[in-house]
């Protein structure tokens, strides 16, 4: 077959797991459109990522969900991408990140602390950070942001899927000198964070339906286009966009715990190190974690690809090096031209119908929710990252959904982003890009090991992965019975309604929706199960 040809049907992927006789090539993979319910560690660590470039991968898997890129085109283009975006976020521009990590949390009170010192943070002087960065500038252009909703400290557009700093508090400091990894942060604390995240799903999944699930780790919602047809006006209560919601979050959750699993402290030697047993038990067990992956992957491409204009003419100048900023440039559009290739996200598949701007907006507000969650977490070092890649998320999330071209160009809005959120677009990417490669190296560690060996870390995760009565959570203290959770629900909504009038209108529309939902048939088996720790 002509190289043409090869690459029409590429892309006429998207549209291939709508036809009926469409069937992966290998349903062993644990990238295929069919859940994997055994051998799931062997799928994951002994598959062997392509190389190739695109349209020269003879054997596809198919799309990844809502996208119109395959996995095997993300795994070809993301050696190159993490070279280049790895050297990008240590240029000046890129590692320098202002924020304030000591807001109160607004949802509880008793948030904790870390006491570990991989808990830790240290900030840079101002005097370090070139004098446009600095708080005194950046606060004058976020004075021309008009029509934005504030809080001491803080402030969102209708635009935006976050909670943004306003730049008149908060601390320097430098990304390079504080890596994302093991830290000790866990236990109750930490777990409530992530079921909060999970409760703030779109329409109301809560986490509790999330992890009572039949199978631990094991997800049944739909993965394929193919299956989000099949349901379209079927008898489910799951929307696309819930799943998409379900989908970068516990693609984020994943990505980190990849993160601290590859940088892990053996507390025996003091030594850091890759913990292939960790690996296993958070992610290699679970494959379709991986696969939310390299969801958020792409979706963060598709971002960057839009946004390439843009990018390439803002103001990366910093110290006056001449080297500095030429590399910075380089090394962005080198970026941005991976992500032209890969960035294959069909964003227009979503916020559709009547009813599109109420789902949206309810969307948002979810989204907003979960970066102001971040203020919550007692770990100075996972609050900073929590807050970094959210924002990433949050601005890859309304480049695609709430700006068209016009917005995106540079000509009429220069100051569209703030340089947070430019900042934390490219670290985020970084993280997730770093994820993939780090897999890559846990194949490598098991690759080395015996039989022995890797049967005994098969036997571990399965005991790890048997099912706890009641709940994961079981040293959290949760609402029990119907008033408590209706009792927290509507606290829930009251929190809204301090924040403003929108988020209250958009929380009372969701708890009417939950109500209407309660003589709905469980759907227990729709989630999951839980991650062991942050």
């Amino acid at each position: 077959m002509r190289n043409t040809n090869r690459c029409l049907i590429f892309r006429l992927l998207p549209v291939l797991p709508t036809l009926s006789f469409w069937v992966p090539v290998n349903a062993d993979s644990f990238l295929s459109n069919t859940l994997i319910r055994k051998n799931q560690v062997q799928s994951v660590l002994e598959h062997q990522p392509i190389d190739a470039l695109e349209c020269e991968n003879t054997k596809p898997t198919g799309p990844i969900d809502i996208t119109m890129c395959d996995y095997e085109t993300v795994e070809s283009v993301n050696r190159d991408l993490f070279s280049n975006i790895h050297d990008l976020v240590k240029m000046p521009f890129f590692k320098y990140f202002q924020v304030d990590l000591y807001r109160d949390c607004p949802f509880w009170d008793d948030y904790g602390s870390c006491n570990n010192p991989g808990c830790a943070i240290t900030t840079v002087d101002e005097s370090e950070v070139p004098m446009k960065w600095r708080a005194s500038a950046l606060s004058k252009v976020d004075a021309l942001v008009e029509d934005r909703h504030e809080l001491p400290g803080c402030y969102y557009r209708d635009s935006d899927f976050c909670w943004l700093d306003d730049n008149t508090e908060g601390d320097y400091y430098d990304l390079t000198l504080i890596p994302e990894r093991f830290t000790g942060y866990s236990g109750p604390e930490a777990h409530r964070i992530w079921r909060t995240i999970y409760e703030e799903n779109c329409f109301g999944l809560s986490e509790f339906s999330l992890m009572d699930g039949k199978t631990p780790g094991a997800v049944t919602l739909p993965d394929t286009m193919t299956d989000v047809l099949r349901e379209d006006g079927a008898d489910s209560d799951q929307c696309l966009e819930k799943r998409v919601y379900y989908k970068v979050i516990s693609g984020l959750h994943a990505s980190i715990s990849t993160h601290i699993c590859a940088e892990y402290l053996n507390q025996t030697t003091g030594e850091w190190g890759p913990n292939l047993h960790c690996f296993v038990n958070r992610i290699a067990s679970h494959p379709e974690r991986l696969q939310y992956i390299y969801f958020n992957t792409v979706l963060l491409l598709r971002a960057v690809a839009r946004l390439g204009p843009y990018l390439s003419a803002y103001d990366y100048c910093s110290t006056g090096s001449r080297q500095d900023d030429a590399e910075t440039k380089e090394k962005l559009l080198n970026v941005i031209s991976i992500a032209q290739t890969a960035g294959k996200f069909d964003e227009s598949v979503l916020f559709r119908g009547e009813n599109a701007n109420v789902l949206k907006e309810e969307f948002k507000v979810h989204f907003r929710n979960v970066t102001r969650i971040m203020d919550c977490v007692g770990c100075d070092k996972c609050r900073l990252w929590g807050k970094i890649q959210t924002t990433g998320i949050a601005t890859a999330l309304k480049v695609l959904f709430e700006l068209d071209e016009k917005t995106l160009d540079p000509q009429r809005n220069a100051n569209l982003l703030q340089r947070a959120e430019v900042v934390a677009l490219i670290n985020t990417l970084h993280r997730f890009s770093e994820s993939l490669e780090a897999v890559n190296e846990f194949r490598q560690i098991w690759a080395d090991l015996n039989s022995t060996e890797s049967e005994q870390l098969i036997l571990d995760a399965e005991k790890a992965a048997i099912p706890i009565p009641h709940s994961p959570y079981h040293d959290v203290q949760q609402p029990s019975g119907l008033f408590a959770v209706a009792r927290s629900r509507v606290m829930s909504v009251i929190q809204a309604c301090k924040m403003s009038a929108m988020e209250c209108v958009t929380k009372l529309y969701s708890l009417l929706d939950r109500m209407s939902s309660i003589l709905q048939p469980s759907r227990k088996d729709s989630g999951p199960g839980a991650y062991e720790e942050l």
